[in-house]
Parts: structure tokens; C-alpha cells; sequence
């Protein structure tokens, strides 16, 4: 739960962000400023990830590993890692 709350707190800050690009792309801004600002959103979406991919590895990882799912398991995660290195 403590999880999911930090979660929907950077995708808002990440909304937030977005938002503001899309105006300052639509206000004419200057090209450096919104891309200083997509700089930021990307990061902050890497961070998003990183924290999600932890709360999987120590929550969803185990128990599937308990139910017997390790050869799923193990699928999930090299699909994940391979989408990650594109």
C-alpha cells in the first residue's frame, strides 16, 4: 500500500510535468527550456520504474517463486530486461 501511494505520487509529479512541457510547447518557448524539462520527466519516469521493478522483486517475485511459477517468473523478467536494454 506504502508502495503504491509513493508510486502515484511521481506519476502525479511526472503528470504535472508533462502538463508544463505541453504549455511551454504551446506558449512557443524557448527549445532548451522544454527540452531541459523532458531531461527531467525522463529521469523522473526512470526513477518510477527502478521503484516499481524493486516493490516486483521483493513482493510479486517471491511469491510466484512460491506457487510454483519459476519458469514464468523467470520469462517475465528477461522480458523486462530486454525492453529495458532497447
Amino acid at each position: 500500500m506504502k508502495q503504491q501511494q509513493g508510486l502515484a505520487a511521481r506519476l502525479a509529479s511526472i503528470e504535472g510535468h508533462v502538463k508544463a512541457i505541453k504549455r511551454m510547447v504551446d506558449d512557443d518557448a524557448y527549445c532548451i527550456d522544454v527540452l531541459k524539462q523532458t531531461y527531467a520527466v525522463e529521469r523522473a519516469l526512470k526513477r518510477f520504474e527502478a521503484e516499481l521493478l524493486r516493490g516486483h522483486l521483493a513482493s510479486c517475485v517471491p511469491t510466484g517463486l512460491r506457487d510454483g511459477r519459476r519458469n514464468e517468473i523467470l520469462a517475465e523478467l528477461g522480458d523486462v530486461f530486454e525492453l529495458a536494454q532497447r
